[in-house]
């Protein structure tokens, strides 16, 4: 017998599970009109209609409710045959993904920890910048969510269809800087007194894609400062870059303290101002259900919840933290601005970080 194309099986199956086309192309990293294009071949291929197609909705037909339930157990099986095969193939090896400034500036200064207590599992750590959702979309990529990994850090939104997703940090700026700085013929002590100084900058992709972004700009705006152009000062195309020349005293930095968590417990960096923006993207921990399955992997997603728990900068200051120190992040700061105005919220934006 010959069969209708995967392709075209997976488009029905994903858009009859979530009863959307929209959800399904986000599941499958494609259009909603490369969906609708396939569950249509598959309905020619079949003979019949599927789904019918109503005003914003689509409802499945007799047809389309007796097949999806058998089609939805193969898929199932054949997920769990090629992870019993993978898990086989790569039993002890964790691979995990994450957006290289946080992949370089805050998870590789503790893997050391994760090491040392497993030491038979074999770690690969790969730094991917489409694990930032506005990178991604700017690029183009239709590549997984999470990039092959077994684990993947995202920068995002959180809304990661067919997906575990757990939240690690809130993500917020704030001006940071070396500690010389706060002294010498012009101290920061007020954000008025960043005229005297070198705003360090950051671009990733596009000038277009980073208009969500945190930027000097709406920071000055925030704090008041009249007649200092926020776009002065120079650039850099890595994250890690922009911190690193703050650390080393050549100016000041917007940036996200989580990522500087090193610099800032080693003195290197300090801020200088209470005032902080809340980022309309945050750091989550993504990974298909069955990934943890494996014991490597369920030891790696444990170590890096506790880490992120009992980090310092994982939530802006206001949030509740419970008797051991840990971030609720369930819930929004009090008394933090956001970055962008409450009535005009972009529908997906990232940190660039």
């Amino acid at each position: 017998m010959r069969l209708p194309p995967l392709n075209a099986l997976r488009a029905f199956e994903s858009a009859a599970r979530h009863m959307s086309l929209r959800r399904a192309a986000a599941e499958l990293h494609v259009t909603p009109a490369a969906i609708s294009h396939q569950v249509r071949a598959l309905e020619e291929s079949l003979g019949v209609s599927l789904f019918r197609r109503l005003p914003g909705r689509v409802e499945l037909t007799p047809a389309g409710e007796a097949f999806i339930e058998p089609l939805s157990t193969a898929f199932e099986q054949l997920a769990d045959a090629v992870a019993t095969v993978r898990r086989a193939q790569n039993a002890g090896r964790v691979t995990v993904a994450a957006p290289p400034a946080l992949a370089a500036k805050w998870l590789a200064p503790r893997l050391h920890r994760f090491t040392a207590a497993h030491q038979d599992i074999d770690l690969r750590i790969t730094a991917q910048g489409t694990l930032i959702d506005i990178v991604r979309e700017d690029t183009g990529d239709t590549g997984s969510l999470i990039e092959e990994a077994d684990l993947a850090i995202r920068s995002g939104d959180g809304d990661y269809p067919g997906y575990a997703v757990e939240r690690l940090f809130m993500a917020y700026v704030t001006p940071m800087c070396h500690p010389r700085l706060l002294e010498g013929e012009h101290p920061l002590k007020t954000p008025d007194d960043l005229r005297h100084h070198t705003l360090l900058h950051y671009v990733m992709g596009s000038e277009s894609a980073a208009t969500d972004r945190p930027n000097w700009s709406v920071w000055l705006d925030a704090a008041g400062v009249k007649g200092l152009h926020g776009r002065r000062g120079p650039t850099f195309n890595q994250v890690a870059m922009a911190i690193e020349a703050a650390a080393d005293g050549m100016g000041v930095v917007l940036g996200i303290p989580v990522v500087a968590a090193a610099d800032l417990a080693a003195g290197r960096l300090v801020m200088p101002f209470p005032l902080s923006l809340r980022v309309n993207a945050d750091y989550y921990l993504v990974h298909s259900e069955d990934a943890v399955k494996d014991a490597s992997v369920a030891a790696f997603r444990a170590w890096l919840l506790e880490e992120a728990r009992n980090e310092r900068w994982a939530a802006p200051p206001g949030v509740r933290r419970d008797a051991a120190g840990g971030a609720d992040l369930t819930r929004e700061p009090r008394g933090l601005r956001p970055l962008n105005r409450p009535e005009s919220p972009p529908t997906r934006s990232a940190s660039q970080w």
